[in-house]
């Protein structure tokens, strides 16, 4: 996302390098070919029924329509359809400290790996969301955005989250956590630390008018039913 200049192709192809190859540089221990199938193969694998189970306190707050967090005030993010590969990966990184809130970091230090996992796969299956058609104009911030979240915000890999249809406050301040640092990844706090206020509002504003959108799950009658 940067705001001075919408990037061509060669800006497009520097995400797609720095998302799939940051570490390229560094030595390997398996041959690169292997370390993906190696590292799929070591991650546990999430069970949404046994997700279901887990969640029931996560719908205090994801599960209520319109739920806002107190203070900084926005909306808390909507999760049904959201990739359970970037699910878990925003987990740990509330568990570690790279992202900052009472709340999640509390939450997701209370579940092993297998939980965050289990919780991942569940949330991902509650609503499909694919890539549609773009609705309105996208700002010329967007196109650094789009190689990896996709034209219209669906996530081009399950780690990438999908942005179609989030709350738009709630994409504002994620975007200005990554610019104060307040969220910690690399590629993302290179992106917004460019963005001005107005191009941090019009990414927003684009993104949540997409569709299909992410939604608000609803709590299972019968958890893992």
């Amino acid at each position: 996302m940067r705001a001075k200049r919408a990037p061509g192709t060669a800006g497009v192809a520097a995400c797609l390098v720095l998302a799939l190859t940051a570490t390229a540089d560094e030595p390997a221990a398996t041959p690169p070919a292997a370390a993906p199938a190696a590292a799929a193969a070591a991650a546990p694998v999430g069970d949404a029924r046994r997700g279901a189970h887990l969640a029931y306190t996560c719908f205090g707050c994801h599960g209520i329509p319109g739920y806002r967090n107190a203070y900084p005030d926005y909306h808390v993010p909507m999760l049904g359809g959201q990739h359970a590969g970037y699910l878990a990966a925003a987990l740990d990184e509330y568990r570690s400290g790279a992202r900052r809130h009472p709340t999640m970091s509390g939450q997701a230090g209370s579940f092993d790996e297998q939980a965050l996992r289990d919780l991942a796969a569940y949330f991902a299956t509650a609503h499909a969301v694919e890539a549609g058609a773009a609705v309105g104009t996208a700002p010329a911030a967007a196109a650094v955005c789009q190689a990896c979240h996709g034209p219209t915000g669906v996530g081009i890999l399950p780690e990438y989250p999908t942005l179609s249809g989030q709350h738009p406050d709630y994409l504002a301040q994620a975007l200005k956590a990554y610019r104060s640092g307040a969220r910690q990844n690399a590629i993302m706090q290179g992106f917004a630390s460019t963005l001005k206020n107005s191009d941090i509002a019009a990414l927003a504003s684009y993104f949540s008018q997409q569709q299909p959108a992410l939604r608000t799950p609803e709590a299972p009658r019968h958890p893992g039913e």
